[in-house]
């Protein structure tokens, strides 16, 4: 009797699939504060570099709808006009401020 080898074929195992929890969508409304910041910005006329940083990142926004970079560009221009709040700088509301910080958060 000849040898037969005995090949037992196992199914591959069953991976277990994760889903990445759902990322937070940005806040509907972050382009709108956005544009009322670069408005603000221009309208004081300081930080004409986070002018065009905050620009670029609405073009940025609109075409591929990633917030990334322009939350954080909103994030420095949340810095720059608090300062000028507490300065008592003419036009700087603290409803702007308020508007920026629920964008961030």
């Amino acid at each position: 009797m000849a040898k037969t080898s005995a090949k037992t074929v196992s199914a591959p195992a069953k991976k277990s699939v994760v889903k990445p929890k759902a990322k937070a969508k940005p806040s509907a409304n972050i382009e709108k504060v956005s544009e009322e910041v670069l408005g603000k910005l221009k309208s004081l006329d300081i930080e004409q570099q986070l002018q065009a940083d905050i620009e670029w990142c609405l073009g940025s926004y609109r075409y591929d709808q990633n917030a990334a970079g322009l939350i954080d560009v909103i994030g420095k221009a949340h810095d720059v006009l608090k300062q000028a709040h507490a300065k008592k700088t003419k036009g700087i509301t603290a409803a702007l401020i308020s508007n920026i910080e629920k964008v961030l958060n």
